[in-house]
């Protein structure tokens, strides 16, 4: 396999448009003469995918979600809420608990997020539940005994004083595994309590023994009980023992009997798997995750040095070339970077896989038919690199519901995806074509169809429209009424 070294094209369009910036700045301060005017902020969340980041000079993020609602939760009345999860203001989900925040805090309630790693953005009554000793902790004994989410004792006693002094109406559950909780010690608790509960799953490990996704292997032991788990060494890693079995038992006893928790999912598909589940006497609502369509849209490629579109075409040589993208963070077998190998090998001489965020090693190994990139922080970048993209491959092996796909869409880009987990329920017939796990002579087939029909079918106005389906502003409103009004 022979390796190839190439520049990175994203980081000479980072240098340029740090000159071009530097630029400008000095043209402001000539014409104002004031330097103080000046602002030059340019940090990025340490992510890309779905809803992991933010571009720069985005304040209030959700301020017009929250102007939305407004007329909605005005009639309501005012009531405390606690949100809860790993991280808050970073990453997919914890963006989701700081728009809550902010939604529900504009509009006469009175909240506070509790989280378990990192820091809270800036003015949010926060509280974090333990230190970073306690995580390592927690993580550490986790790896010998295959019992996550049994720590953090101490931490989450205190957590619960933090709780009763609060007093909320309401707590919102999200990720409660991470290191940072005591299960038995918290719902133990809200069972004692008349606080309604509401609790976002994100993925499966609320009830299975010990993984958090099962389909790439085609587990079926959680719907009737673990054991002889195959799946240690995933998150959250065991490499001591196998608990699997009294995990599965402790969290139906824990999970169940709350008198008052309502479930929510993503996707239809993980709903169909919290039925299956010792889960599925509770009421579950699905509230697909939303994207910010400011961010992602359709840019045109332009004749200039600073058109990222344009360059890109240029540096990576994709001229006249149909470009199949991927994108994942981090890339491994069960986000599909097998199949694209073999993928290449199968497709023909006009089209080229580009797949952005490999590490070193990664990069090193690639065959010569694939283009890699490595990871960018700036959404902007993947935008252009979606525009630039004539179809997003997505050949994910288990997902609960990519947001990537509808990332890509709104760049107006036609998706293909495998049918696993919700990754098909991102896409219908006018935007993309969902395809068979691990078939990726379908894939190649699909390729052939969106290609032949361009310019006919699969249009970017296509892809737009059905993305703004998913636009953020609509699902947080969306949340908003149906699991908060319509408790």
């Amino acid at each position: 396999m022979k390796k190839r070294q190439t520049e990175d094209p994203l980081a000479q369009a980072r240098r340029l448009a740090r000159e071009e910036a530097e630029r400008k700045r000095l043209e402001m301060v000539k014409a104002q003469n004031d330097i103080s005017v000046v602002s030059l902020d340019n940090n990025i969340e340490n992510s890309f995918i779905g809803q992991n980041m933010s571009d720069p000079g985005q304040e209030g993020l959700y301020t017009k979600e929250a102007r939305k609602v407004a007329k909605s939760l005005n009639r309501l009345e005012t009531r405390r809420v606690m949100l809860v999860n790993t991280v808050v203001g970073t990453g997919s989900v914890g963006r989701l608990v700081a728009g809550l925040y902010d939604a529900l805090s504009a509009n006469g309630y009175e909240c506070m997020v509790a989280y378990g790693r990192g820091t809270s953005p800036e003015g949010m009554k926060a509280y974090r539940i333990g230190q970073d000793l306690d995580v390592y902790i927690h993580g550490g004994l986790s790896r010998l005994t295959d019992r996550h989410g049994f720590y953090s004792k101490r931490a989450t006693i205190e957590f619960i004083k933090v709780i009763e002094d609060f007093s909320p109406d309401i707590i919102h559950l999200h990720n409660v595994h991470g290191y940072y909780l005591n299960i038995r010690v918290l719902f133990e608790y809200l069972k004692t309590t008349d606080i309604r509960v509401i609790w976002t799953l994100h993925d499966c490990w609320s009830f299975t023994g010990h993984c958090s996704h099962f389909e790439y292997i085609g587990c079926m032991k959680w719907v009737s009980g673990c054991y002889s788990c195959e799946q240690l060494n995933e998150y959250p890693r065991s490499v001591g023992k196998d608990n699997s079995r009294k995990n599965y038992l402790d969290k139906k006893e824990l999970f169940t009997g709350l008198p008052d928790l309502t479930l929510v999912t993503p996707s239809q598909w993980l709903k169909a798997r919290v039925e299956q589940s010792f889960l599925g006497d509770y009421h579950c609502l699905v509230v697909p995750t939303g994207i910010d369509t400011d961010v992602f849209h359709p840019i045109a490629e332009k004749r200039s040095d600073d058109n990222l579109v344009f360059r890109l075409r240029n540096s990576l040589n994709l001229r006249n070339k149909n470009v199949l993208l991927g994108v994942a963070n981090p890339w491994r077998e069960r986000k599909g970077l097998m199949q694209f190998v073999n993928l290449s090998k199968l497709i023909n001489e006009r089209c080229v896989i580009v797949l952005v965020g490999l590490n070193d090693d990664q990069l090193a190994a690639l065959p010569e038919s694939i283009i890699g990139i490595g990871h960018t922080d700036s959404a902007s970048e993947l935008a252009a690199l979606y525009s630039m993209a004539d179809i997003y491959v997505n050949l994910t092996l288990e997902d609960t519901f990519p947001t990537t796909n509808l990332e890509a869409l709104a760049c107006g880009t036609p998706v293909i995806t495998y049918r696993s987990g919700g990754s098909a329920e991102t896409i219908d017939e006018s935007c993309g074509i969902a395809v068979e796990r691990n078939s990726v002579q379908g894939v190649v087939a699909a390729v052939d169809t969106i290609v032949s029909q361009k310019g006919i079918a699969y249009t970017v106005d296509d892809c737009v429209r059905h993305a703004r389906l998913y636009d953020r502003e609509i699902r947080f409103d969306e949340y908003i009424r149906e699991v908060y009004e319509g408790m």
